[in-house]
């Protein structure tokens, strides 16, 4: 039970001696390895199956044929994979027990996704894998999904989110078709054909009309479909501008809002049910515990000894800091015997988050090292290494602009060398004496320094190979080929080593401090969101590759502007014109970046337009499926989760109290962690 509860996990568990031997195997770091191994072997045969990535580029006029792995070499890994997920949900099933295995959905998901794989697996087998349809590939990220509990709840969040996105889903639908219907009525055919531009290139048709204002709501083409009506009148300008205004500025806001209200209120819901299973926990440990002894006469209620529960903390595995917390309190302990309330009150420590101490500094009995140790130890001296990584700063850009426009053999790099040397050698006697007011260990401590003292010496290391090169500076210093680097690559190298170390300057900023403390944050809490883009791009990147495989056929090695194609000459803005033929669906590789162009929806009018040509009118709904999952959906979810770290960042530092005195302390994101 302590071991269900350290981690968060339901006792609804079979908990004799072999199933809890089982279950600890079973949640071993080396099983959970080996199964996220196999996870991510399965995922990653995507890229050298057939369609084969295994090429240099995905351009279709110059991609050689790709190889292609023998029938029987993939679906032999394919086969390992699924023998270690048997056994995965075999060991589930049975530590769960029957009647908890029919209440699990998640389980019967993934028995009945082995056996379509499977059976699919045998399929393509009988066929010598030349079938063009594979199921199974589609339901890989289901693996991934499964396993993941925290993408559990991030979909269970999504999925409580979607009545109120399909409310204004639908109100965005009637905003777009009401607007499609006065644009038809707007801009229909006249007489005139030099006056009908605007409905020969955006509202030739209701399905071509509905296309211009999707795209015009997320502004990609915007304003190139307002030009033709507005160089007419200029009055058409107010249709574009409301339509934009309603559905950009309100509508797809509003969706924002909704998700994160939503999402926010689930993740503190779900961050609730994970504490009441640890408390469950331990208050199921705590009647075990009281059971093993028979309680005297007069005892009121149950209890259990201090003393027992002394030999089982020194069985049981857990974080050192959390054990050590508890040992201390239970050996100052007034009393041999512990209520229930008493012994949920000494597991507390499990949900609170150590604040990191720093080494103390060396304590020098000299007075002079005192001295130097009080200069070199404050922060003001630090502010000056801000100064002077500034200052080398604007002269790496000062010299940059001078030698924009010079040709390498013109170049005169001694005074770059020369500057270079200098700041390196300010670096390197900062860093020495930081270490030697602060200690080796207290510095070390401190990210900030272990990122300076890092760069410092990958620096020093680059600049005394440069001088072991190519000699030390002095005018006429310049570049020549020489080695695997000329010397211009060595001094850009230092020099993008120099900016990249300015980043120093922002723990000393405040608010900027707090921007980049919540994207690391950020980071940390991504898992879970990332894993689910996986499962979305893997899906969706299959099934392009299925619809679109061998649809864009290349035009020809020559330039494409002039040149004609079904008998008129190509449009600026056309798939061909902007030679997009590396974004294609050929391959796993090339149909995961096709995805990421469309899902920054920058151009994304240019595939609809294509992938329709190309194949089929239908193509459009494949995209648009897309935009809305991961452009309108996803992007909102992140930007829930951005502004869900910000604003608890931001309550924190605006209501900080005083935390000397205070060991630990407690974090939401810790224990949503």
């Amino acid at each position: 039970f302590f071991a269900f509860s350290l981690q968060y996990r339901s006792i609804n568990h079979r908990v004799d001696s072999k199933s809890l031997w089982l279950y600890r195997w079973y949640y071993s770091r080396i099983c959970q390895c080996i199964l996220s191994l196999t996870i991510t072997i399965i995922l990653a045969l995507a890229f050298i199956e057939r369609p084969s990535s295994l090429t240099i580029t995905s351009d279709v006029r110059y991609r050689l044929p790709a190889w292609d792995p023998p029938c029987g070499l993939t679906e032999s890994i394919e086969l390992l994979c699924f023998l270690v997920f048997m056994i995965d949900v075999s060991v589930k099933s049975y530590l769960v027990g029957w009647e908890e295995f029919w209440k699990n959905r998640w389980l019967m998901a993934y028995i009945l996704t082995l056996i379509v794989s499977l059976t699919d697996w045998v399929v393509s087998l009988s066929f010598i894998c030349t079938e063009t349809v594979r199921i199974r590939r589609i339901l890989r990220p289901f693996f991934l999904l499964q396993n993941s509990s925290m993408m559990k709840k991030t979909l269970k969040s999504i999925n409580s989110t979607l009545p109120e996105m399909a409310s204004v889903v639908l109100l965005l639908a009637v905003h777009l078709s009401l607007f499609t219907m006065f644009a038809m009525l707007l801009f229909a055919r006249t007489k005139d054909g030099q006056q009908d531009k605007e409905w020969v290139g955006y509202f030739r048709n209701l399905p071509d009309s509905l296309t211009s204002l999707l795209v015009l709501l997320t502004t990609a083409n915007n304003p190139d479909v307002m030009i033709p009506a507005y160089s007419k009148n200029r009055a058409y300008s107010i249709f574009f501008i409301l339509f934009t205004v309603l559905g950009n500025l309100f509508l797809m806001n509003l969706l924002t809002a909704i998700i994160y209200n939503q999402f926010r209120g689930y993740l503190l819901k779900s961050v609730q049910s994970s504490l009441f299973r640890r408390r469950l926990g331990i208050r199921a440990a705590f009647e075990v515990l009281s059971s093993l002894k028979e309680a005297p006469a007069n005892a009121e209620q149950p209890y259990v000894s201090a003393g027992a529960l002394f030999q089982v903390l020194q069985k049981v595995e857990m974080d050192s800091r959390c054990k050590q917390a508890i040992m201390r309190s239970l050996k100052i302990w007034s009393g041999d015997h512990l209520s229930a309330a008493q012994f949920q009150k000494l597991f507390e420590e499990l949900d609170k988050d150590a604040i990191k101490q720093h080494p103390p500094s060396p304590e020098y009995q000299s007075r002079f090292m005192q001295q130097v140790q009080f200069a070199f130890g404050h922060p003001y001296f630090g502010y000056l290494g801000n100064v002077v990584a500034l200052a080398n700063i604007v002269s790496i850009c000062v010299v940059l602009v001078m030698d924009a426009d010079k040709q390498p053999s013109e170049r005169d790099d001694f005074f770059l060398g020369a500057i270079n040397c200098f700041f390196i050698l300010y670096y390197l006697l900062e860093m020495l004496l930081k270490i030697l007011a602060m200690g080796l260990k207290r510095y070390l401590s401190y990210p900030s320094n272990r990122f300076d003292g890092l760069l410092t010496a990958i620096l020093l290391v680059l600049e005394i190979a440069t001088f072991a090169e190519y000699g030390f500076p002095h005018p006429g210093w310049r570049p020549e080929f020489m080695g695997l680097l000329s010397l211009w690559d060595m001094v850009r190298l230092v020099n993008m080593l120099i900016v990249f170390r300015f980043l120093r300057i922002i723990p000393n900023m405040k608010f900027m401090a707090l921007v980049v403390t919540t994207l690391l944050d950020l980071v940390k809490n991504l898992r879970a969101f990332a894993g689910i883009l996986v499962v979305v791009f893997y899906a969706f990147a299959i099934t392009g590759i299925m619809l679109f495989k061998g649809a864009v056929v290349p035009m020809g090695n020559t330039s494409v502007v002039n040149t004609t194609y079904n008998n008129g000459t190509l449009q600026c803005g056309t798939y061909e014109q902007l030679e997009y033929w590396p974004n294609n669906f050929d391959d796993f590789a090339a149909a995961v970046v096709t995805l990421w162009d469309v899902m920054v929806v920058n151009n994304w009018q240019v595939f609809l337009e294509a992938f329709s040509r190309y194949s089929s009118p239908w193509a459009k709904i494949y995209f648009v499926a897309w935009w809305l999952i991961s452009s309108v959906i996803w992007v909102n979810l992140f930007v829930a989760l951005l502004l869900e770290n910000f604003i608890h960042k931001w309550d924190r530092r605006c209501h900080r109290e005083s935390l000397s005195d205070i060991e630990y302390q407690r974090t939401v994101e810790l224990m949503f962690r």
